[in-house]
């Protein structure tokens, strides 16, 4: 079978090694940032709520800010940490509408920065993700569409067809729609795996600059 199917693919024509080509290249993509995905979230799950449990454990707001860098592998803290010791900015009078705001606006607008960076961090990789595990299986059926055409036309220049001849070429063919599956799996599975341990990170986060806003937004 395999042997059949390198010789179909050397048969084949452009749109048979262009399928082919992409499909690889999808499957190749998915995987290394499944793979990277699952080394940061896994190192994220454990840094994150440790450094927002050390940051509440330290008697002063620089060493807080200290013990988050520490721990907080990915950054994901540290912006947080950075506005809630600089309080948002000093107090400023006149310049821009950004400096002339109360402190507890530029602290909330400082934090909200942050869980941005910090989402940023987290989704990164998530919408590759969806649109392979949505795409691939069209782009292997388009194969195996294509590639049933191209051996029909072949056998029918043929003269006489019968099943045993058609068997062979149609069900190479269709080994294209299992690939664009095998392709579509593991990229929705992860995405719906990380985007959960994503989501996980993200309320934790907030929950974080709710607690930092309450603690240090107020104006002096």
């Amino acid at each position: 079978m395999s042997a059949g199917l390198w010789q179909w693919l050397a048969e084949g024509d452009a749109v048979t090694w262009g399928t082919a080509a992409v499909m690889l290249l999808m499957s190749v993509v998915s995987w290394v940032v499944i793979l990277y995905k699952l080394w940061f979230m896994a190192v994220a799950r454990a840094s994150v709520p440790r450094a927002v449990d050390a940051f509440w454990q330290m008697p002063d707001v620089a060493r807080a800010q200290a013990q988050v860098k520490a721990l907080d592998r990915h950054g994901l803290v540290q912006p947080m940490a950075d506005a809630a010791a600089q309080g948002g900015g000093s107090q400023a009078s006149g310049g821009t509408l950004a400096q002339s705001a109360a402190r507890a606006q530029r602290l909330m607008r400082s934090l909200r920065a942050a869980l941005g960076m910090a989402a940023s961090q987290l989704q990164w990789g998530q919408t590759l993700l969806a649109t392979i595990g949505a795409t691939a299986p069209f782009v292997g059926l388009l194969g195996t569409v294509w590639g049933i055409h191209h051996a029909l036309g072949t056998l029918a220049g043929s003269g006489q067809v019968d099943i045993a001849q058609l068997a062979g070429p149609v069900g190479e063919a269709l080994v294209m729609t299992a690939a664009g599956l095998a392709v579509a799996l593991p990229a929705v599975l992860a995405y719906n795996l990380l985007g959960r341990s994503a989501s996980t990170l993200e309320a934790l986060l907030e929950g974080f600059a709710h607690d930092l806003q309450a603690q240090f937004g107020a104006d002096a």
